[in-house]
């Protein structure tokens, strides 16, 4: 007999079988219809029948009866129909599992078109944001440049709930998936940077890649907000839904007489991500919200209050939310996910970020010759935004005059925006370039000639900074005197809203910071208001507290109770607009100012503004508490501080410089935590330099990188104290320290912990320790040191008489290395405290160590954490606790001994009157194991 044919499937009997599920679940009816339609199994009677069914299930079960009398063909074709459009039927991709459909060799042929509102609405979605962020948008109107021919990324540092370090993110996928996630209960991805670090670009390439499919996501929505926008309703009367939301303000669905694309949003949250840019933009008081919370989707509300209820879960819980905002802005931690912060260009992102600006290598030797030669001008140009109006500069003015590089001297801000501005203006300004020769460049003449427009401009900047007001109405435009001629020159931008003729309704400043610039011109170029007026925003700016924290606390705060405070307020455009304010009114600008202004009124502002910043200055200073520590007396600044110092180098001023320089009265200045950046230190080194008398200097926790070291480098000659932990350092920081410590010689506290410091570092951070005979503490923890760094640095802690502290937590030295260390810390005079905790030290480095301290009587504290030892070295560590050699702390956790290791420590601590501890929690001992050592209370498993 030949083989059983195994029984063929019969659709229609699965359609029978299956009827109440198919009713219940399917719900994109059209699509059905228009595809059973072409396809010639229903003609256009059937599809009237089915239409004219008042309920979606009656319609189902029309459909089916209608294809089950067509036969065979036309069932399958109905479950092909749901299996080629997945998105639509996601409810019965489950039922097709089930089933165990696979498309029939005759069916693979036939043609589905997906016309459900769904599948559409996502297809029209990706469409409009491919379109609208295909181009860089935010840098003026002049150049419209492919996202992909500028896009560069930049330093993107994953943190924890404590704001320490996870790493960097690699690319942009990880940003939605679970890299990094410390709050799974949390929904958003917290974004922070500084102005003009890249929020919003990166932004607008996600949203590049999701349009393109180019996202690893599973989300088929994507929903793009502009936190401004909220500020734009009003506080009374502007209610809206979350569809009105969602469908008015990004991408409406058509084809949707259902609202089905909603439903669908509602069921599956998870399919949609929202991006929602400058959190700290928002300028409403959150006293507008006493009402209850939104938890309902068809309720309608503010949209502010829509926007929190978005970001606290109670609306749409379980979409993914990625929340930008400028550093500084805390938000609580229950509704956060994951937190980024943006540190900038590295010198490799900066260097391909120049390659796309020039295409001629001459020009990209020429800018990255002038970038080398100044590290203050290199760490502004770390912030892509001022890279950006550099390059941009550079690349403009090179083509229209005859002779124009970077400033030689010491560029500010202030400098960095002056060439944006004169570019601008160029546009008009200048007449076009001869083919044969080039005009010669005069800023005082471009800005004379262009001062109409630019003093429009800035009145229209300070007038919305004096009204919080972010977006400019065409009304608003007309009354500060602009034109239509004016606007093209690229001061500001539309924003997506047009009026009834088609014409731009809205504007905005091509970025808050060139907002705030105008503003201080408007200050400076004001000749009817009172002198004292250009004080407005310092006096504004004192009043606000310190440090600035933004509580997200609206879910969780009695709404009946009035706030005192606008925590979605934030002041950072005002100390811009202070910072270019002493920018434009200093020594270095006159001539270019007394072209605008009358010289008589600017010499008044001028004085003005250098007896308020000497005041300031002396009572800031005066004000600061003050700490007794073991390297002296300590002060901790607050961030207003760091804004007193960039304003005090925009000025230029000596003699501000050297009082400043003479108030420090303590010995010890604490600047971690202070978001110090690369560009910050030149106006910290415009200060110190001036300081008499020795100074430690503590800036861990910052930002301030390889081109900050180098522009303190003439204060270091000073410095008793350097304390650059987790500052993204490397070895041409190192090269750097080691020179100016060496020659000093004055340095005794080196801090360099968690930066990315290799070898090469180690072995100029050991020349450091064997030449500066005061040095007593190095911490070099949690940099890429192998043993070979670790042999550099243990033979120069052997040659030193000084050192008192070594930190070398979190490296891999490994046994090599810990046998340099066993020879140094033999009959070493100095050394009290050592940590080599995870180093990948085995039994054999613990060995060595523990037969070298037995001839060691210095050394108090001793950690070996989270190492590879085991049992095999226990009876060597005995005996080295059985010689009593003075040792007070020895931390062995997270180890790998069992309870015979620990009998070993036990027993040998019976022979020990000076050690106070023995920490060995985190080894392999169970509860009932860690019993038997009850008695032997040094012995610490907890």
């Amino acid at each position: 007999m030949g083989p059983i044919d195994e029984p063929k499937v019969s659709f229609l009997s699965i359609l029978t079988h299956h009827r109440e599920l198919l009713v219940s679940r399917l719900r994109s009816v059209q699509c059905v219809l228009d595809n059973l339609s072409a396809c010639g199994f229903l003609c256009e009677e059937d599809v009237e029948i089915v239409q004219r069914t008042l309920t979606k299930t009656d319609q189902v079960r029309k459909i089916l009866e209608l294809v089950q009398c067509k036969g065979e063909e036309a069932c399958e074709y109905l479950i092909f129909i749901i299996y080629k459009v997945c998105d639509a039927y996601i409810d019965l991709q489950p039922w097709l599992r089930e089933i165990n459909y696979n498309p029939s060799n005759d069916m693979t042929v036939m043609k589905v078109v997906n016309t459900d509102p769904i599948s559409r609405y996502c297809e029209k979605m990706r469409c409009e944001m491919s379109r609208d962020t295909s181009f860089i948008m935010s840098y003026g109107q002049q150049e419209e440049t492919h996202l992909e021919d500028l896009y560069t990324d930049t330093l993107m540092e994953l943190l924890n709930d404590c704001n320490e370090s996870l790493g960097f993110m690699e690319n942009l996928d990880q940003l939605l998936g679970d890299h990094a996630v410390f709050n799974r209960e949390g929904e958003t991805v917290y974004v922070m940077g500084d102005a003009g670090v890249g929020k919003s670009i990166l932004l607008q390439k996600l949203q590049n890649l999701w349009s393109k499919k180019e996202l690893q996501t599973d989300a088929i929505f994507f929903f793009k907000f502009r936190c401004r926008m909220f500020s734009m309703f009003s506080k009374d009367t502007e209610q809206i839904s979350l569809r009105d939301l969602l469908f008015k303000y990004n991408c409406y669905p058509d084809h949707d007489p259902d609202n089905e694309v909603f439903d669908y949003i509602l069921r599956f949250p998870e399919k949609v991500v929202f991006t929602f840019d400058g959190y700290d933009e928002i300028q409403e008081d959150l006293d507008l919200m006493n009402v209850p919370e939104v938890v309902s989707p068809e309720d309608k509300a503010h949209p502010l209050q829509l926007l929190i209820s978005l970001l606290c879960g109670k609306l749409l819980k379980g979409s993914q939310k990625v929340l930008t905002a400028r550093t500084g802005i805390e938000i609580q931690s229950k509704v956060i996910k994951k937190k980024v912060v943006l540190r900038g260009f590295s010198p490799d992102h900066m260097k391909t970020y120049i390659n796309l600006h020039f295409k001629e290598q001459e020009h990209r030797d020429l800018v990255s010759v002038q970038l080398d030669a100044s590290p203050h001008l290199s760490g502004l140009c770390s912030t892509p935004l001022f890279c950006w109006i550099v390059l941009k500069s550079f690349r403009h003015l090179h083509s229209m005059h005859d002779s124009f590089q970077l400033p030689e001297t010491c560029i500010t801000l202030t400098d960095i925006f002056l060439l944006l501005s004169e570019v601008f203006l160029s546009h008009t300004a200048l007449p076009a370039p001869s083919l044969l020769k080039k005009s010669t460049r005069c800023p005082s003449e471009t800005f004379k000639s262009g001062l109409r427009p630019l003093s429009a401009f800035s009145k229209l900047a300070l007038q919305s900074m004096e009204r919080a007001r972010l977006i400019c109405t065409q009304e608003e435009i007309a009354a500060c005197g602009l034109t239509d001629e004016d606007l093209p020159l690229g001061f500001i931008k539309p924003v997506s809203e047009f009026n009834d003729r088609g014409a731009p309704a809205n504007f905005e400043f091509l970025h808050i910071t060139l907002q705030s610039f105008l503003a201080a011109f408007a200050l400076v170029l004001d000749e009817q208001a009172p002198v004292n007026s250009i004080l407005k925003f310092f006096a504004e700016c004192s009043r606000k507290r310190e440090p600035f924290c933004m509580l997200f606390d609206f879910c969780t705060r009695d709404t009946s109770k009035p706030s005192e405070d606008k925590p979605f307020a934030t002041n950072e455009h005002l100390q811009f607009t202070n910072l270019f304010l002493c920018g434009l009114l200093s020594k270095a600008h006159i001539g270019l100012m007394e072209n605008l202004v009358s010289p008589a009124l600017l010499k008044k502002k001028r004085s003005l503004l250098k007896s308020y910043l000497s005041t300031s200055v002396k009572s800031h200073l005066h004000g600061l508490p003050h700490y007794s520590v073991e390297e002296g007396k300590k002060v901790h600044v607050l961030p207003n501080f760091l804004w007193m110092l960039r304003c005090i180098f925009e000025t230029g001023s000596k003699e501000i410089a050297q009082m400043t320089a003479k108030g420090i009265t303590a010995s010890l200045i604490k600047l971690g935590y202070c978001n110090v950046y690369s560009g910050d230190c030149t106006a910290l080194n415009f200060v110190l330099q001036h300081r008499q008398k020795l100074l430690g200097l503590d800036m861990d926790n910052n930002n301030i990188s390889d081109y900050g070291v180098k522009q303190l480098r003439p204060s270091f000659c000073k410095m008793t104290v350097v304390r650059l932990c987790v500052n993204h350092l490397s070895d041409s920081s190192i090269e750097v320290l080691a020179e100016e410590l060496c020659e000093h010689k004055v340095v005794e506290v080196l801090g360099l912990y968690n930066n990315d410091i290799t070898d090469v570092g180690a072995k100029l951070v050991a020349r450091i320790i064997e030449e500066c005979p005061k040095l007593r503490v190095v911490k070099i923890g949690k940099n890429k040191l192998t043993s070979v760094g670790g042999e550099y640095l243990a033979r120069a802690i052997q040659k030193s008489t000084s050192i008192f502290d070594v930190g070398m937590w979190g490296n891999c030295i490994g046994d090599e290395g810990a046998e340099a260390f066993a020879e140094a810390l033999r009959h070493h005079p100095s050394l009290t405290n050592l940590s080599l905790s995870a180093n990948g030290i085995t039994s054999k480095g613990g060995k060595l160590l523990a037969e070298a301290l037995k001839e060691n009587s210095v050394l108090r504290i001793f950690w070996l954490v989270q190492n590879e030892m085991t049992d095999d070295a226990a009876p060597h560590l005995a005996e080295f606790v059985k010689a009593n050699t003075g040792l007070t702390h020895f931390w062995l956790i997270s180890n790998q001994f069992t309870v015979q290791g620990m009998k070993h420590l036990a027993e040998a601590l019976t022979q020990n009157t000076n050690l106070k501890e023995i920490c060995v929690k985190g080894n392999q001992l169970s509860e009932e194991e860690e019993k038997q050592f009850v008695a032997e209370k040094r012995l610490r498993f907890h």
